[in-house]
């Protein structure tokens, strides 16, 4: 008996132990549910790539915009010419004596412009503004992602910290039942395996509570890294994100997840991009007509710095007849990545409804699982009332208690679990259909 009390008075003094190191250390920062969305949107790779995406996206429609504009280069040189023997001066054009040097000095303008691309441009422009819709809606869909990551992240400390309060509950029942077997074996009413049993279920209370201890330290560390902190990271609770719908219209939910959902979306701006680089490919077939110009002007030491004028405009024209079916393998690899693209837009759709009906399922059934356990915990409270009792009048043995000491346990812990089972289901609709359920 000493031994075993000895042992129960060792272990809690190692808890006692850990929260006093605990608590040396710095304030555990929390947030919010909107608050801890809003930081992991800002760091998590996953939105900041979808963010990047879209800016790419942009600069390419910039360039689009900018194929049908004239380009403009100005060039200018300063040179000093020396020759041993009678040469002509690269940069005047004329001949220089023996012995001679000359500076010369030259400038030049020249521009172009593409007249006809064979509707190259037009393609490109669409097929930029199909890659920019593809890029804002890979964007909505990675937030909502992350957004679904950081829900289950957060409910994962909340959650944590309910079974951490429910072990210290069932340490606190197992100390008092410790110490009524021993005022009973004391006063000779009791047998000392009663009490040998009560120091074991102490005992394994306390281990339960070290384990959910080091749950709710995990969960807080994975949310800390999610939102960008070195520290673990609290979540704030609201009452308000255990609220239960009243009623669940799966119809409805099935035709706004498909006209809505974020990866759906996604997926058909992606097909839509793939479909409008095909256009790109084809105007390879057609001629190309440009028109170009430049006027310079150049001096040197050897005329006096007598600045000289030059003008040149062109027409050119382009038709690649033949170029070794390089075309058409570029449509046919454009085809098929348009083809693969509306096979992933297809899928996603069923694999919306999929996840849809199993998240509806989840939620009902979570809803039922919360009224029951809640029953459940009132009903194994009193039943524990009842056995402690008749323990204290005979009626009833140790292991009566301890068994109904141990359901009430259990009936807590899945309490808490329904609870959280149930808003991680609605979490998953919300991220499926695009808008907070």
């Amino acid at each position: 008996m000493a031994a075993g009390n000895r042992g129960a008075l060792l272990l809690a003094l190692a808890l006692l132990g850990g929260a006093a190191r605990g608590s040396a250390q710095k304030p555990l920062q929390r947030l919010t549910l909107a608050e801890a969305i809003t930081r992991a949107n800002t760091v998590q790779p996953i939105v900041v790539q979808a963010l990047g995406t879209v800016r790419t996206a942009g600069a390419r429609q910039q360039a689009a915009f900018g194929a049908f504009l004239p380009n403009f280069t100005v060039t200018s040189s300063i040179g000093d010419f020396y020759s041993e023997g009678a040469r002509i001066d690269p940069s005047t054009g004329q001949l220089a004596t023996s012995g001679s040097s000359n500076l010369s000095v030259n400038t030049s303008i020249s521009s172009s412009v593409d007249l006809f691309t064979g509707f190259r441009r037009g393609s490109e422009r669409r097929a930029a503004g199909a890659n920019r819709g593809a890029a804002d809606a890979g964007l909505i869909n990675a937030r909502y992602q992350q957004q679904l990551t950081t829900t289950n992240a957060f409910f994962d400390v909340l959650a944590a910290e309910q079974l951490q309060v429910v072990r210290e509950a069932s340490v606190r029942r197992a100390e008092e039942q410790l110490k009524v077997s021993v005022a009973l074996l004391h006063a000779g009413k009791g047998i000392r395996p009663d009490s040998l049993r009560s120091v074991v279920t102490l005992g394994n209370a306390q281990l339960q509570l070290v384990n959910a201890q080091t749950q709710l330290a995990t969960a807080q560390a994975a949310l800390g890294r999610l939102v960008g902190s070195d520290d673990p990271v609290g979540a704030v609770e609201d009452t308000t994100l255990y609220l239960q719908l009243t009623t669940v219209d799966t119809t409805a939910l099935r035709a706004e997840a498909l006209s809505n959902a974020p990866s759906v979306k996604a997926a058909e701006a992606a097909a839509n991009a793939a479909r409008a680089v095909i256009g790109v490919s084809k105007a390879a077939y057609f001629p190309t007509l440009n028109l170009a110009g430049s006027a310079a002007i150049n001096g040197s030491q050897q005329n006096h710095y007598n600045y000289l004028q030059q003008r040149q405009i062109s027409l050119g024209l382009s038709w690649p007849i033949f170029n070794r079916f390089q075309r058409e393998q570029s449509i046919t690899n454009n085809q098929v990545t348009a083809d693969v693209a509306e096979a992933n837009a297809a899928d996603a759709r069923r694999a919306v409804i999929a996840n849809l009906t199993a998240a509806i399922s989840a939620l009902e059934a979570a809803r039922l699982r919360i009224g029951i356990t809640q029953t459940s915990v009132i009903a194994a409270q009193e039943d524990l009332r009842v056995q402690q009792e008749r323990y204290r009048l005979g009626a009833a043995t140790i292991v009566d208690v301890l068994t109904s000491q141990e359901a009430l346990n259990q009936a807590e812990v899945d309490a808490v679990t329904a609870r959280f089972d149930y808003v991680r289901a609605r979490a998953q609709i919300s991220a499926l259909i695009g808008r907070t359920l």
